[in-house]
């Protein structure tokens, strides 16, 4: 009806205008108003012209001199708004090993007033914990609750304290399972957890489980991953941290135990005998699950034989096993000396990248090869599309680990390449541990242990 109105107007307001305009004895052609009018309408207004025809008159298209023919202004398109372009960007990761605090380390961090510091841990290394995102430590030592009071190897319990230093230092992740996490029993591995998440809930700690019940019903209703899946989120970038050790420096997985640790070996459900040559089943189906839930799944296997630098063929079996399962990046701690980095592809086609063991970040131990160790370091590209890592910017940086004699105290943590002569002269395992080291040992294990691997402080910093 709206159309249909409008063309009557259309026809009749003309002719009413052309009338008056006779009256008047005004020309309404002479003058060109027709054609104004007729413009303004859209209809043929010459006289010689019929209302029906579709032929335009010379009057409709040469309007006469000093009128203008009113024409429709032409739609404009609309601008088309550019899609954004993906700035691609790295994500970087430091790991450590473990941070083995034998009681000289404790007493190192106990003030005059007697109470306790730990935050020269890592003053060599703050430039590089602030370069990095994701930030991670092996806690080797449990802290069981300072109550209990404090004792070295065999059967550790470290001060809270140094808990406190790794939050303040900026770790983001903790590792927790560990051959000594159930050192002070049930109870320690409980006073830990609770610690962590009263005291330092923006950490995330993996490894060991507080009260099972608890848990299970804060991730019901959160709608979280399974319970040995933990997610951190780096910009738009989800990672999976799964953290497992071999068992609780036992043949056996005593009952308080089960699911407070998270278990590498296969283990009997009725005696809890462990088998320690089998992937536990629950670690690869963690990390299918935890592939479906994250962009990058990262292991942190506690495995291996103590003070050997070559990795054991466990190692190489669990390794292609979590591969397969979907890990991308594996990180492996607990022989106490640093071991080979090897990239490992899977019969399906799968690939990981392996640091076999860290070694230690602190400890007071005796051999040599001990105070050789590995800082991580591992730098994910992300484009529009996909995750991955970046070799040419991942490797190893050589790190020290220095103490003191008479009485043994920890003095600190070094760069390899900052290392001198006169300081390795000069350290404390020549007289606690009745051993030399040599710069130039340390340099050729080094070489021997990561060769290509190696980073330099300046790799990282100056970017």
């Amino acid at each position: 009806m709206r159309k249909r109105k409008i063309r009557f107007i259309a026809i009749v307001l003309p002719i009413l205008v052309l009338a008056c305009l006779t009256a008047m004895s005004f020309d309404p052609i002479q003058s060109g108003v027709l054609t104004a009018v007729a413009g303004l309408w859209g209809t043929p207004a010459d006289t010689g012209s019929s209302w029906g025809s579709d032929t335009p008159a010379e009057s409709d298209t040469i309007p006469p001199q000093g009128i203008r023919a009113l024409q429709p202004e032409p739609l404009s398109s609309p601008t088309p708004t550019p899609e954004p372009v993906f700035e691609e960007y790295d994500i970087t990761l430091l790991a450590l090993g473990d941070n083995l605090l034998h009681m000289g380390i404790v007493k190192t961090g106990q003030t005059k007033d007697g109470s306790y510091d730990f935050s020269f841990l890592f003053d060599n290394i703050r430039d590089f914990l602030k370069a990095a995102d994701i930030k991670a430590i092996n806690q080797e030592t449990i802290f069981g609750g300072n109550q209990l009071g404090f004792s070295g190897f065999p059967r550790f319990n470290s001060p809270t304290e140094a808990g406190d230093a790794i939050a303040e230092a900026g770790f983001n992740v903790v590792l927790h399972a560990t051959n000594h996490a159930a050192d002070q029993g049930l109870e320690g591995i409980l006073n830990c957890a609770s610690y962590w998440t009263e005291s330092h809930p923006e950490v995330l700690m993996t490894g060991i489980k507080g009260d099972l019940a608890d848990i299970c019903e804060a991730d019901n209703e959160a709608g979280t991953a399974p319970m040995n899946i933990s997610l951190l989120q780096v910009k738009d970038v989800t990672f999976a941290i799964l953290n497992y050790t071999y068992g609780p420096n036992a043949e056996t997985l005593g009952k308080s135990l089960r699911g407070h640790l998270n278990m590498l070996c296969a283990w009997d459900q009725k005696n809890g005998r462990i088998d320690f040559t089998s992937l536990n089943p629950q670690v690869t189906a963690d990390i299918e699950t935890a592939s479906q839930l994250a962009d990058i799944v990262i292991v942190f296997p506690h495995w291996g034989t103590e003070y050997q630098p070559k990795y054991s063929s466990y190692q190489q079996k669990f390794a292609l096993e979590m591969t397969q399962a979907g890990a991308d990046l594996i990180i492996g701690t607990h022989p106490h000396v640093p071991q080979p980095v090897e990239k490992i592809t899977s019969d399906n086609g799968n690939t990981a990248l392996c640091y076999y063991s860290l070694g230690n970040y602190v400890s007071t131990q005796k051999q040599p090869l001990c105070m050789l160790e590995e800082m991580a370091w591992v730098t994910f590209h992300v484009t529009e599309n996909e995750v991955s890592i970046a070799e040419e910017r991942t490797g190893v940086l050589p790190l020290v680990c220095h103490y003191n004699s008479g009485p043994v105290r920890l003095d600190g943590v070094y760069f390899l390449e900052d290392y001198t002569e006169e300081q390795a002269a000069g350290h404390g395992i020549r007289n606690y541990g009745g051993a030399a080291l040599k710069l130039s040992d340390l340099q050729a294990w080094s070489e021997e242990i990561f060769g290509s691997r190696i980073l330099k402080k300046s790799d990282i910093l100056s970017r």
